[in-house]
């Protein structure tokens, strides 16, 4: 069944008869339904689930990160992570709603009461559904060998002087989900902005290399320039998500292990940063799908 005929059905019938309308949550959990499924039933996942795993764990071992102890592990993981989560969300989501236009279910579902946040927040939040599996399983499998081989001496980040602990692991777990999250938002806005399947193709390109490259090298060009000062230069990292993303990691979850040394960025701003590119980008998607 498609997903309009869903809709059409998901409304309740009144006392004489009539069929009202589906509520607001209704149509957004039917939307949602459709994405989980889209995502989840393709083999395809499950593929890039198990390359992603083999990555990290290949990552984690080789850097001597999973002998050192959970935050070695962190210090081995977090520069791949900041290519390779965004290629995962961008993988995921920059087709999201041109897929819908292609297959002319977005004039479909113009003729039934579905409103763009409604379209936007279910398409999102089924995205996101295979977005947290995809970061959550691999970075979950890599903390098993860390538990049985790890020591509790880092060998790789030579500062290390606290105690190592599994929780700041999953802090930084959960860290790397919010960044994936919010880069799923961005390639959805770009999924509705754009007009066609290869052109989504080249924005999401151009966008990857905006976010990986495109923001830090601003950043350091207006430092070097005196555009942004020192006292400055901690809070505008979180102008770009990556930044904002390696900033909270490195204060949040390596740092604290650490007696003293520089604050590497201000982890209210870079939250703050990351919510609003993730609510902005969703923002943009609900108003291109209005138009």
């Amino acid at each position: 069944m498609s997903n309009p005929e869903q809709i059409a059905r998901q409304g309740h019938a009144t006392d004489h008869g009539e069929r009202l309308p589906p509520d607001a949550l209704t149509l957004v959990r039917t939307v949602l339904v459709r994405e989980i499924k889209t995502v989840l039933l393709q083999p395809a996942f499950a593929a890039l689930v198990a390359v992603v795993t083999v990555i990290v764990l290949g990552l984690a071992w080789s850097g001597g990160g999973v002998i050192g102890g959970y935050v070695p592990t962190i210090v081995d993981l977090l520069t791949p992570l900041e290519v390779l989560v965004p290629l995962l969300a961008v993988a995921l989501g920059y087709r999201a709603v041109r897929n819908d236009e292609r297959r002319g279910e977005l004039e479909i579902l113009a003729t039934y009461p579905v409103t763009a946040w409604q379209l936007v927040a279910g398409i999102y939040l089924g995205r996101a559904f295979g977005v947290v599996l995809a970061v959550t399983v691999p970075l979950l499998i890599v903390m098993v060998p860390v538990a049985i081989v790890g020591g509790v001496t880092s060998l790789v980040y030579a500062t290390h002087s606290g105690a190592d602990s599994p929780w700041l692991f999953l802090r930084f777990v959960v860290l790397t989900v919010l960044f994936a999250l919010v880069l799923l938002a961005v390639a959805m806005a770009v999924s509705a902005l754009v007009s066609t399947t290869r052109t989504a193709v080249a924005a999401a390109t151009v966008t990857l290399v905006v976010l990986l490259f495109g923001l830090d090298l601003a950043i350091a060009y207006g430092f070097a320039s005196g555009f942004v000062g020192e006292s400055g230069l901690i809070r505008s990292l979180a102008i770009s998500p990556l930044s904002a993303y390696r900033g909270l990691v490195l204060e949040t979850a390596v740092a604290v292990t650490s007696v003293g040394g520089p604050q590497t960025a201000s982890p209210l701003a870079s939250l703050a940063g990351l919510l609003l590119w993730g609510a902005g980008s969703l923002a943009i998607a609900t108003r291109a799908l209005g138009r």
